[in-house]
Parts: structure tokens; C-alpha cells; sequence
């Protein structure tokens, strides 16, 4: 792989300037298993169906969410599907990235009678910021479209615990 392309990855040269939500966290393990952490939780979260309430206090009562996430390549983003997954892992294995920004699309369902019945998607994207020499992150929301279900606040909260649930202690925690 080119040394272009390693620092391309995981960057998005588009990201916007103004975004709805900044959060800082630090952590107590190395950016490298961090990163490592994040990329696993994220694509193990792909496509995976939840009931709203697992994620906010829903606004739409009987819905599910089914969140899909790709990684940034320069100016696109590349599903996190099993094969990119492995590619993020072993770039991060080699050298962790300062900076990470993925895309999220999370698809609403109503439940109605014995069909799921769509409704507006949310398109958020998500910049991680690595700052090794105080061991923390930061994490720039920008809400792209769609109705807002799930706040940029919900967002990150959820990814954190879910990174967290990957550790015996928390590995992340909020300034």
C-alpha cells in the first residue's frame, strides 16, 4: 500500500469546519488499542437491528435503528464491512492514525402489523481526534440530514459504551 494511501485513510478531505457537537475524552489504554477498539465496534454495530430506546429516548415509540458506518479514504468513504475492518486494523497495527473520521447512516423503521415500514434516515459524520501525548480524544459531531431521532450527544454516548463494553474497566470517559 502507498504511503499516500495509509495517510489517506481514515481521513476525510471534506469534513465541514462547523459541526453541532464537540466532545473530549480521555482514555486509559494505548491509541493504538483504542483505535483498534473503535474500528471493531463500529463494524460489529453495522447493520446490526435495535430498538430505539436502546439508543435515545424515542420520540417515535415502536421503532428500531439499524446504524450503518463507513471509514473515511480521502474524499469518499468506504463501508466498514469485515474486509475494511481488517484493512483499518492492520494500517492502525503498523502506525495509529491522528485522526479518524467515519460516516453514519442510521435507518429508522416503524413497526407496523407485520411489516417494518421505513422512515427519514439521519446522516451524521463522526471525526476522532487522537491526542497521544495526554491520552485523550476528540470527537467532532456534524449532523448532516434527516429528522435527528438520535441527538449528536445520543451518538456519541452510544459508541462510547459500546467501546467500553469491549474492556474490563472504561477505557473512555468524559472531561
Amino acid at each position: 500500500m502507498s504511503t499516500e494511501r495509509q495517510q489517506m485513510l481514515g481521513f476525510y478531505e471534506n469534513f465541514p469546519v462547523n459541526v453541532h457537537m464537540t466532545a473530549l475524552l480521555t482514555t486509559t489504554i494505548s491509541t493504538k488499542k483504542l483505535q483498534q477498539a473503535i474500528i471493531q465496534a463500529l463494524h460489529k454495530l453495522n447493520g446490526e437491528s435495535l430498538n430505539l430506546e436502546a439508543v435515545t429516548n424515542p420520540s417515535l415509540p415502536e421503532c428500531t435503528a439499524i446504524f450503518e458506518f463507513g471509514i473515511a479514504e480521502s474524499k469518499t468513504f468506504n463501508y466498514l464491512d469485515q474486509k475494511e475492518a481488517q484493512r483499518a486494523l492492520e494500517e492502525i497495527g503498523k502506525t495509529p492514525l491522528r485522526v479518524i473520521d467515519f460516516f453514519c447512516a442510521i435507518r429508522y423503521y416503524k413497526r407496523r402489523e407485520s411489516e417494518n415500514k421505513p422512515l427519514k434516515f439521519d446522516y451524521y459524520m463522526l471525526r476522532l481526534i487522537f491526542s497521544t501525548d495526554i491520552k485523550a480524544v476528540e470527537i467532532h459531531v456534524y449532523h448532516e440530514r434527516g429528522p435527528r431521532h438520535v441527538s449528536p450527544e445520543e451518538i456519541v454516548n452510544f459508541i462510547v459504551s459500546r467501546v467500553n463494553a469491549m474492556f474490563p474497566r472504561k477505557a473512555l470517559k468524559f472531561v
